[in-house]
């Protein structure tokens, strides 16, 4: 069976859909299955892909992007 540490490092890939084997994918869910803090993890995790995913850039004015432009070309 996975350690906590070995789910934590597979989670990302669990939640953002990579391929896993079958053997990995069958680990990943009977350890969930059994330990409740990482099912906690990756249901934040979850939450916070999906949140970054439905996430809008604010508008930018064009006066904004003038700004910056200024500033990054005085540095150089």
């Amino acid at each position: 069976m996975l350690k906590c540490k070995e789910v934590v490092e597979k989670a990302d890939a669990l939640v953002d859909g990579t391929p896993l084997s079958w053997r990995e994918r069958f680990a990943l869910r009977l350890h969930l299955m059994m330990c409740h803090h990482c099912r906690r993890y990756v249901r934040q995790l979850q939450s916070l892909v999906a949140s970054l995913r439905n996430r809008t850039p604010p508008p930018v004015s064009d006066d904004q992007v003038s700004k910056v432009m200024n500033q990054l070309d005085s540095k150089s």
